[in-house]
């Protein structure tokens, strides 16, 4: 088991170092955190309603602080580009990021073009059945997203690191609250970028 712990410790260590250093990042993770965990209790309770929570909100309070705040620059505090980080990013980097994003954004179109998706569906009766299907529809592609990167992974590395990977994807509202509470203060400070002090005393086998 140790071994495990101390993969997926490594792996979020370097999902924290290289890619949210903005504060405006961080905050909007601390945001998308909470908005996930609400999302998680939906999935018992109404799955649709989960994954609208999970796309409209969580997901999209994310990816904003990744597209939009985060330095794409040469990365000074682990001395590194913006393109080998993005060439050695276990998950969905910014490339990746795009296409799963366009295909979230289609899917509403898509019932609205085709109510039956082309005969695969009962048309929807009303706003709220339509909300109904584009939140399953949101749910599969996340789902979807999840497993073909994972699977992706098994080739890529090897099984443990999809695996743990997974698992990390899964954990990370839990992770990100208790890592990124602080960072609304630090906005409120008028602090735009983490200093990341830690990042030069705590090395990855720590």
């Amino acid at each position: 088991m140790k071994p495990y712990l101390e993969a997926l410790r490594i792996q979020r260590w370097d999902d924290h170092r290289y890619y949210h250093q903005s504060r405006i990042n961080q905050a909007l993770h601390f945001v998308s955190a909470v908005s996930f965990l609400v999302a998680y209790v939906f999935l018992f309770l109404d799955p649709a309603i989960s994954a609208l929570i999970a796309w409209g909100i969580s997901m999209t309070t994310r990816q904003a602080g990744h597209f939009f705040f985060e330095p794409r620059g040469f990365d000074r505090v682990n001395q590194a580009t913006h393109e080998h980080k993005e060439d050695i990013k276990l998950g969905y980097n910014l490339r990746r990021k795009v296409v799963l994003m366009s295909i979230w954004a289609a899917a509403p179109v898509l019932l609205l073009l085709s109510p039956s998706l082309w005969g695969a569906l009962t048309p929807a009766s009303g706003l709220g059945e339509y909300l109904h299907q584009v939140g399953m529809a949101w749910l599969w592609i996340g789902l979807g997203g999840l497993v073909f990167r994972t699977v992706h992974l098994f080739f890529l590395k090897d099984v443990m690191t999809g695996l743990i990977w997974m698992l990390k994807i899964v954990t990370d509202p839990f992770h990100d609250i208790m890592l990124y509470w602080r960072s609304p203060l630090a906005l409120l400070r008028g602090e735009l970028l983490d200093p990341m002090l830690h990042v030069h005393t705590q090395a990855p086998g720590h």
